[in-house]
């Protein structure tokens, strides 16, 4: 990560929120803002003393992310501790494979409360003080290319990462006055997280399904936490309300 024009960490002295903080992409993404001078603070469902164990730089607190409640705990508690933020990364999901006519009313509610309640709540929560605060800030969305390409085996998890853009495209046009950008990073197959878990389990199917990316390759947890860093840069003054596809064209082609 390239320094500011001051020698600085480009985030130097800036908060960052992550929620889902201890899965693959969201440990990835809090180490790469603290690489840029962030201080972070985690979120995840696993208690304390595991979340401890990501590193001892890390603010870590258990937060169900459905929970208003404890969504504006988590935030005053960091602000507290941390200081004034700036930086919020919407991460924390889950995803049950399940196609549309097999899947429950408690999936689905479940699915949608973290995927796009969850995100949601964060977002709002952090921007209100922000907006109250008059200070600037970045949100980045960590959405899906299942958001706009048929998943017909994880169909709620489709429709929350569907919704979660339209919540992105909404809080843009509110807080663009308040010089706070709100984007979404639309990732591919990631070979970490559950998908990587699955491409493990089974035989030949990490390179069955790297052959049928257009580009050719896999994303790897880091990819996606560069581009996180990457929107949450002071130098992006302008890109707000957009979304990163980093699917190495599979929604040129259609679910695979």
């Amino acid at each position: 990560m390239e320094a500011s024009e001051t020698g600085n960490p480009p985030l130097d002295g800036q908060v960052a929120l992550v929620s889902g903080g201890l899965g693959d992409i969201g440990r990835a993404t809090a180490l790469a803002l603290h690489r840029a001078g962030a201080r972070v603070a985690v979120s995840d469902l696993a208690p304390v003393r595991t979340g401890r164990r990501m590193s001892p730089e890390f603010h870590y607190t258990r937060v169900d992310v459905s929970d208003p409640e404890a969504v504006r705990d988590w935030v005053a508690r960091v602000e507290r501790d941390l200081g004034p933020l700036s930086l919020v990364v919407c991460n924390a999901g889950l995803v049950v494979p399940m196609g549309a006519l097999e899947t429950t009313q408690a999936v689905w509610e479940r699915t949608l409360a973290v995927n796009l309640t969850g995100a949601f709540l964060l977002a709002q929560e952090a921007a209100r003080r922000m907006v109250r605060r008059r200070r600037t800030g970045r949100i980045v969305f960590v959405g899906s290319w299942a958001g706009h390409v048929p998943h017909a085996q994880i169909t709620a998890y489709s429709v929350a990462k569907a919704g979660l853009r339209m919540a992105m495209k909404c809080l843009a046009v509110e807080l663009a006055p308040a010089g706070i950008l709100v984007n979404e990073i639309a990732p591919g197959i990631v070979d970490a997280g559950l998908s990587g878990k699955l491409m493990a389990r089974r035989r030949g199917l990490r390179e069955k399904t790297r052959r049928k990316i257009p580009v050719q390759r896999l994303l790897e947890a880091e990819d996606v936490a560069r581009g996180v860093v990457s929107l949450c840069q002071p130098e992006n003054r302008h890109m707000t309300g957009s979304v990163v596809l980093m699917d190495g064209g599979l929604s040129l082609k259609g679910p695979i």
